[in-house]
Order: structure tokens, then C-alpha cells, then sequence
């Protein structure tokens, strides 16, 4: 299906595609292939469970940084030069951390992983879902926001398939590279399928401020509280499972298997938002992440983080997507601000978590605490945004 932008047609097939794969590459691999990487990494550098939370949280504050900038307007006009500019420093980034074995160096990197990885996403999303949305088409949204658990998986995959080659302490440094190659291919295909701007609203100038009502402000609040209450899960949960002696096949499937259903989250829970509403969706969505992420520590080691990474994988990218778009419908003159906006807090929430849970966990010598912290945590999101769904209607 074609639709047209300001400049030319557009292919919405090519511009999902491009969504995917860029999603996928600043944030399967950006972001989160920290995941099933950081056991390796503990035990070769080695690292700390308070190391491995500081360089994570560095991470969330580049991100962090990076919404911020967002918000004004200096982007305008460039989203997609600074959409790939953001992925081609992903991969040079994810490149520099097989260089070193300094803590300090690692939250430097990441920090400026997490700002490129936030500027990827945003400004990759605000050309992808304009266009999805001047041509009400609901997959192409679907397929953008599934490509993060695609990455997900594919670089589950990867740290398997290089730990059965490079079985040494430095095998941690091979993934890295692994994943810069695959970012580095990802730009490419990026840089040809992505459109040259976003559909432009009639009113093409600057934004006006968010009015900050009480709906607004509650979801909000909501939306950055759930950054820190899914982080400890998406940064520990491999470690989780090595911690708990639960095997190399476990360890690999529960973020593989996080990936997959990660991927599908959007199209599975689409009939459920025609059903109940956005609203819902989203509260129903926090409540089944709060069950997975307890099932990590309660469940026996065998099943905890399959289980755990199923549950998380099914839900965190809906509530991601899903709560972005209620506040484009509470601010829908201010949408990039709005967008920006909760991402920061969101990254705030990203920041405190790891930092939390890192430090528990090094005095209790388990996450068992943290996690329920972080249940906890997903509940009141849900409690906070009730009041909302009734301005939603």
C-alpha cells in the first residue's frame, strides 16, 4: 500500500520493514543484548552485581538523555538523517566495549549507546508510526514495535551460537562484535527502505506545551514508574537463571523465548485493545507482567525464567507502545512532546532500577528482593492509571 508523504509515495510495507529492523538494532541489540551478555561478562572481567547494575543504569541515563533532547525542536526537518546517525553510533558503540575491561569505560560507552539508541527510536518511530497513522493501518505500528523482541532473539541466539565457538573468558567480547555486525548491516538496510520525513500535520510549526492535566500527569507518573519496575527483570534475568544454577539451555531459551513472544505482543494483543479499550489493555498488561516477573524467583529454577521471560516478553513492549499512544490521545497537539516526554520518565524509572536491584542483590546475594520490588512497582502503575481510562472513555 502506498501513501504519500510531503515529498513523495511511500510504501508501507518498506516503511514497517524499516521500522522493525531499526527497532531491532538499536534496542534488541542496543539495549538489551546487555542481557544475556552480562553473565559472561561477570565471570570474565569480572564484574560485581553492583557493576553490572552501574553500567546498566549508565545505559538508562543516555536514554534517559536522549528523550530529554527530544523534546524540543532543534530535530525538525532531520529526523531521519538523526535516526541513522543514531544507528550507525550504535554499532560503532556496541563495537568499543569488546575494547576494554574498565567499569568506568563500560558506563561511558553505554551511556552514549543509550543516547544513540534513544534517538534511533524516537525519531525512527515519529517517520514510521506517522505514516502507519495517515494511512490507519495498524500493522505497520504492530511490526515497528515487534522489532525490538525480534533483536531480542535473534541476539539470544547469537551469544548461544558464540559461546559454543569462543567457550573462554573472553568470549563476552566476540558478542559484541557480533552485535556491532549486525547493527552495521541493520543501518544499511535502514538507510534504504526508511522515508525521507514524517507525515507533517497540518500544523507543521512548533508543538505547544503539554497541558498538564491530572489524567496526563497520572499516566505519566504510571509510565515511569513501569521503568523501573521491568528493567530489573530485562537486565538480570539471564543472570537470574545462571545465579540459580538453572543451565546453559535455560539460560539461552528464556530470553530467546522473550524475544519471540516479544515480537508477536502487538498482534496478539490487538483484538484484545477492540475489546476493552487502550486503557484496559494497558492495566491488563502491567498485572500479567507483575505475575511474570514473581514466577522468576517463585517458580522451580527449571521453569522460573522461562516462564518469567514469557510473560515479560508478551507484555513489556504493549505496555511500551500501548501507553505512548493513550498519551497521544490525552496531548494529541503536543504528540512529540508527550512521546519524549514519558520516555524520559521512563528512563528515569530505567536509571533507579538497575542501581536498586544491583545493590540488593550484592547485599543479599540474590534478586529475590528486587524482583518483588519491581512486582510491587507494576501493580501501583496499574492502580495509577484507572483514573485515566475513564478520560479515555
Amino acid at each position: 500500500m502506498l501513501v504519500r508523504s510531503d515529498t513523495e509515495p511511500v510504501n508501507l510495507f518498506r516503511t514497517a520493514l524499516a521500522g522493525m529492523i531499526a527497532m531491532s538494532a538499536a534496542m534488541g541489540f542496543g539495549r538489551f543484548s546487555y542481557t544475556p551478555i552480562l553473565p559472561g561478562m561477570m565471570s570474565g572481567v569480572p564484574l560485581s552485581a553492583a557493576d553490572a547494575g552501574f553500567i546498566a543504569s549508565a545505559n538508562f541515563a543516555g536514554y534517559l538523555a536522549g528523550a530529554v533532547l527530544a523534546t524540543y525542536s532543534w530535530v525538525a526537518g532531520h529526523e531521519r538523517k538523526v535516526a541513522l546517525s543514531a544507528l550507525l553510533a550504535n554499532a560503532l558503540l556496541l563495537a568499543a566495549m569488546a575494547a576494554t575491561n574498565s567499569v568506568p569505560v563500560f558506563a561511558t560507552i553505554r551511556f552514549l549507546a543509550g543516547l544513540a539508541s534513544a534517538f534511533a527510536m524516537i525519531f525512527t518511530s515519529s517517520i514510521v508510526l506517522s505514516h502507519g497513522a495517515a494511512a490507519g493501518n495498524d500493522h505497520v505500528q504492530a511490526a515497528h514495535f515487534g522489532g525490538p523482541g525480534a533483536g531480542i532473539a535473534l541476539s539470544s541466539v547469537m551469544v548461544m551460537l558464540i559461546g559454543l565457538i569462543f567457550a573462554g573468558a573472553s568470549g563476552w567480547r566476540a558478542d559484541w562484535i557480533g552485535g556491532a555486525i549486525f547493527s552495521a548491516i541493520s543501518f544499511s538496510a535502514v538507510w534504504l527502505l526508511l522515508p525521507s520525513a514524517p507525515v507533517r500535520s497540518g500544523n507543521a510549526g512548533m508543538e505547544p506545551p503539554i497541558v498538564w492535566r491530572p489524567p496526563v500527569a497520572l499516566l505519566t507518573l504510571s509510565y515511569g514508574i513501569f521503568g523501573f519496575g521491568y528493567v530489573i527483570t530485562a537486565t538480570f534475568l539471564v543472570t537470574i537463571a545462571r545465579m540459580d544454577a538453572a543451565g546453559q539451555t535455560v539460560e539461552f531459551l528464556c530470553w530467546f523465548i522473550a524475544g519471540l513472544t516479544a515480537a508477536v505482543a502487538l498482534f496478539a494483543w490487538r483484538p484484545m485493545v477492540y475489546l476493552l479499550g487502550l486503557g484496559w489493555v494497558y492495566v491488563a498488561a502491567l498485572l500479567m507482567e507483575a505475575v511474570g516477573v514473581l514466577a522468576t524467583v517463585l517458580l522451580p529454577h527449571s521453569i522460573a525464567p522461562l516462564i518469567g521471560g514469557a510473560l515479560f516478553g508478551a507484555t513489556f513492549l504493549a505496555i511500551t507502545a500501548y501507553g505512548l499512544q493513550i498519551g497521544r490521545k490525552l496531548a494529541p497537539q503536543s504528540a512529540r512532546r508527550i512521546f519524549a516526554t514519558m520516555t524520559a520518565a521512563f528512563g528515569l524509572g530505567q536509571i533507579i532500577g538497575p542501581i536498586v536491584a544491583g545493590w540488593i542483590a550484592e547485599q543479599t546475594g540474590s534478586f529475590t528482593m528486587p524482583t518483588f520490588i519491581a512486582a510491587a512497582a507494576l501493580i501501583l502503575c496499574a492502580a495509577l492509571v484507572l483514573p485515566v481510562i475513564k478520560r479515555l472513555g
